[in-house]
């Protein structure tokens, strides 16, 4: 069997936090009306791929997305902790547009400039998001060797995470994951691919 592994992954549809500006990872925060419509629509294009299994942050509204993509009867939902967003310590949950830039600027310094020891505050740095997050990628890859498989995060750990592994470099900046579009990452068994990142110029 060969281990190749097409992983088609997606930010969460639109939720809560998104449209009162609410920072961090909030992980108990749902979908909206319209988050809801768009993880049908997300349902809909991937209905005709061969999926075996869907993961997930533990986000609320990560679960209610994966849920939403788990058509096939008997489809596995698994919510892994290494998926979830960024974490931001202390300012978890603030709508200060200070520490919204602040996070913004950091998330810069990582995809851009590399510099992957910056935090807001007391949270996470790019080398702990970076290892949580290739750690379950690389954990889904093992499980699944020539399958195919969804997996539901978010926009700044995805981001920077397969920013890395892809080896995309700076050209995905200014191209933030849309909600619920998903996009192919595939494992040849020694090396991760991104045929293309949603929204970035070739």
């Amino acid at each position: 069997m060969s281990d190749r592994v097409r992983m088609w992954c997606l930010r969460h549809a639109e939720s809560g936090n998104v449209t009162t500006g609410t920072a961090g990872a909030v992980p108990t925060v749902p979908l909206t009306a319209h988050g809801r419509h768009q993880a049908l629509a997300a349902a809909q294009i991937l209905a005709d791929e061969p999926i075996t299994r869907i993961y997930s942050s533990t986000a609320v509204r990560a679960r209610q997305t994966a849920a939403h993509l788990a058509a096939v009867p008997d489809l596995v939902i698994t919510a892994m902790p290494e998926l979830a967003e960024v974490g931001i310590g202390k300012h978890e949950g603030t709508k200060d547009p200070a520490i919204r830039a602040r996070t913004a600027e950091v998330l810069h310094a990582w995809v851009v400039e590399h510099d992957l020891g910056q935090r807001v505050s007391d949270g996470e740095t790019g080398h702990q998001v970076i290892a949580r997050v290739t750690a379950a990628f690389q954990q889904i890859a093992g499980a699944h060797p020539g399958e195919t498989v969804a997996v539901v995060g978010h926009v700044a750990s995805l981001t920077v995470a397969l920013g890395r592994l892809c080896a995309l470099g700076s050209q995905i900046w200014g191209t933030p994951l849309p909600h619920a579009r998903p996009f192919l990452i595939e494992w040849d068994g020694h090396t991760w691919h991104c045929p293309a990142w949603p929204g970035a110029v070739a």
